[in-house]
């Protein structure tokens, strides 16, 4: 039998991965640049999802097996401090590391930010950019 918590809980999952596939489908040109570096074990064998649904949110890159999660920021967060805090809190929670990078320094030093997610997946402390 369905109840209507679990109707409601069912459709609520269908509209996030409606909501992730259209990320996925859109995405930045850092994000794309990122992707494009890490996707089929690229970064020293590191499977990475993106557009992943933890709990309510989606995070941009995921690597499940080293629990790092790779945020890749624009100038919309500037203005969302408080959100994103709370957001990582919750992640943090579930044991994720969330390590922050602006889309500009993706796109200008790509070679420095994919060595600094390496060396937060390799040491298991996601350090700051």
């Amino acid at each position: 039998m369905v109840t209507n918590q679990t109707f409601e809980n069912r459709l609520e999952k269908a509209e996030q991965r409606r909501n992730a596939k259209h990320l996925r489908t859109f995405q930045t040109p850092a994000e794309r640049n990122f992707w494009y570096n890490v996707r089929a074990h690229r970064l020293a064998g590191y499977k990475f999802r993106r557009q992943h649904p933890i709990g309510p949110y989606i995070v941009d890159f995921v690597c499940l097996s080293a629990r790092l999660i790779v945020e890749l920021d624009g100038g919309q967060h500037a203005g969302q401090q408080e959100y994103d805090e709370k957001r990582d809190a919750f992640l943090k929670e579930r044991c994720f590391r969330v390590l922050r990078i602006w889309n500009n320094e993706m796109l200008k030093n790509r070679d420095v930010v994919l060595e600094l997610v390496l060396q937060a997946l390799r040491s298991g402390d996601a350090p700051s950019p």
